[in-house]
C-alpha cells in the first residue's frame, strides 16, 4: 500500500511499480483490499503484485477498516503486506501546490498550509507503522524518479543499501533509517586551500581520511554494516538507508560516503547481494 502526503509524489511512485509489473489501483477505499485481493488472478500473484494507493481523499475510510484490511492481507498466504509513505516538508508542499495550480484535496478556503498540517496529522499514524518513508523533499523530478525505480527494485528480493551524504545546517533528511554524525573530525571548510574543494577531491579525501579518528571510526561503521545488512536482508528488509552528515554537506560526509561506498562495492558484506545507491544531497548548495 502506498499512502502519504497530498504532493509528496505518490502517482510517481505508483507509475514505478506500474512499470515493473505490479497491477495498480489508485484511491482506493482500505475496506476493499479484501475483495481486490479476493478477485486477484493467480498471475498478479507472482514476482510483482498489487499496489494499492489508500490517502486522504478517502479519509472517510481509514481507522479500524484500514487496519482490518491489514490485517485480512497479513492472514492471507502468499501475500506479503508492506506500507509506503511519501512525504516532503511543508515548504516543498506549498511550492509544489503554487506551481501546479491544483487544489489540496485537505484544503479549506485555499489555505494549503492549514491543509497539509490537518493531513499529516491524520496520517500520522500510518507513517508510525509504514515499512518504508520516502523523503522527497530534496528530490528534482528526476531524482524522485529514479529514487522510486530503486524502490521498486528492492521489491524483487535484493536489499537495496543507500548511503547518503549531507549538511546538518541545511536539516537532518527524514527518511533514512541509521543516521550518524561526522562532525567530530576536522573541518576542512576552515582551510582557505580545501574550502573551494569538495570530497570527491583528493586533497579533501587525504585530509578527512588520513585522520586518525576518521580510520578508527571507519572501521567500526565497517563491522557494524557486516553486521546489520545480512540481518536486515534475512528479517526481509528490502531497503535500508544510511544518513552521514557533517556541517555543510560537502567535505566530511562526502568523503566518508564515498570510502564507504567504495568499500561496499570491492568487499561486500557475507550473504546476501545488495544494489548500493549513493547520493550527495547538499553537494551542489
Amino acid at each position: 500500500m502506498v499512502t502519504g502526503l497530498s504532493g509528496a509524489g505518490k502517482t510517481g511512485l505508483l507509475r514505478a511499480f506500474e512499470d515493473a509489473g505490479y497491477y495498480c489501483i489508485d484511491n482506493l477505499p482500505p475496506k476493499m483490499i479484501p475483495n481486490v485481493l479476493a478477485l486477484a488472478p493467480p498471475e498478479w500473484n507472482g514476482s510483482a503484485g498489487v499496489v494499492v494507493v489508500a490517502d486522504i481523499r478517502g479519509r472517510r475510510y481509514f481507522g479500524e477498516e484500514l487496519q482490518s484490511g491489514l490485517e485480512f492481507v497479513k492472514g492471507e498466504s502468499g501475500w506479503e503486506p508492506q506500507i509506503v509513505f511519501v512525504e516532503a516538508d511543508d515548504r516543498t508542499l506549498v511550492s509544489r501546490y503554487k506551481e501546479s495550480r491544483r487544489p489540496h484535496p485537505a484544503a479549506q478556503n485555499g489555505d494549503v498550509l492549514a491543509a497539509i498540517g490537518t493531513e499529516r496529522r491524520d496520517l500520522a499514524g500510518l507513517r508510525e507503522i509504514a515499512d518504508v518513508v520516502v523523503d522527497t523533499s530534496s528530490l528534482t523530478a528526476s531524482e524522485a524518479k529514479k529514487r522510486f525505480a530503486r524502490l521498486v527494485e528492492s521489491h524483487e528480493g535484493r536489499l537495496s543499501v543507500s548511503i547518503t551524504s549531507f549538511g546538518f545546517k541545511h536539516g537532518a533528511p527524514m527518511d533514512v533509517d541509521m543516521l550518524l554524525d561526522v562532525r567530530f573530525l576536522p573541518n576542512p571548510h576552515y582551510d582557505p586551500k580545501l574550502r573551494p574543494l569538495t570530497g570527491h577531491d583528493e586533497p579533501v579525501r587525504d585530509a578527512v581520511l588520513g585522520q586518525g579518528d576518521t580510520k578508527t571510526f571507519l572501521a567500526h561503521l565497517r563491522g557494524l554494516l557486516g553486521f546489520l545488512i545480512p540481518r536486515y536482508a534475512a528479517e526481509g528488509k528490502t531497503y535500508f538507508t544510511l544518513g552521514i552528515g557533517c556541517t555543510g554537506g560537502r567535505h566530511r560526509s562526502v568523503a566518508i560516503v564515498e570510502e564507504m561506498a567504495r568499500h561496499l562495492r570491492e568487499v561486500g558484506v557475507d550473504g546476501p547481494e545488495i544494489d548500493l545507491f549513493v547520493r550527495h544531497r547538499d553537494l551542489g548548495r
